[in-house]
């Protein structure tokens, strides 16, 4: 069995994301073969808020190359965006980021 620590990696920290946390919706890389479901109490446990929304979405690697020869691949992974309710807290983590 998984924990929650398990399944969520890491924050994902951009220009998108840190736009979305006025309207609670927060980013992070998580395992490829979590769903939905584990991904939201995954969060919940971990920051002790309440989810009403997960989506996800899986990103390919880029080709990438140095010099001419040979050229590879970054790794691929998973992005879940999940939103919190309005009478929800923040999550800490984000907010000296914005």
């Amino acid at each position: 069995m998984r924990t929650a620590y398990d399944v969520v990696i890491r924050p994902i920290i951009t220009e998108q994301s840190m736009e979305d946390l006025d309207i609670k919706k927060y980013a992070f890389e998580v395992v490829k073969d979590a769903n939905k479901i584990e991904i939201k109490k995954a969060v919940e446990e971990i920051f002790d808020v309440k989810v009403i929304k997960v989506t996800t979405e899986h990103v390919r690697g880029k080709e990438k190359r140095q010099g001419a020869y040979p050229s590879g691949k970054t790794a691929s992974w998973k992005k879940a965006v999940v939103k919190l309710s309005a009478d929800s807290k923040n999550i800490e983590l984000f907010e000296g980021m914005a």
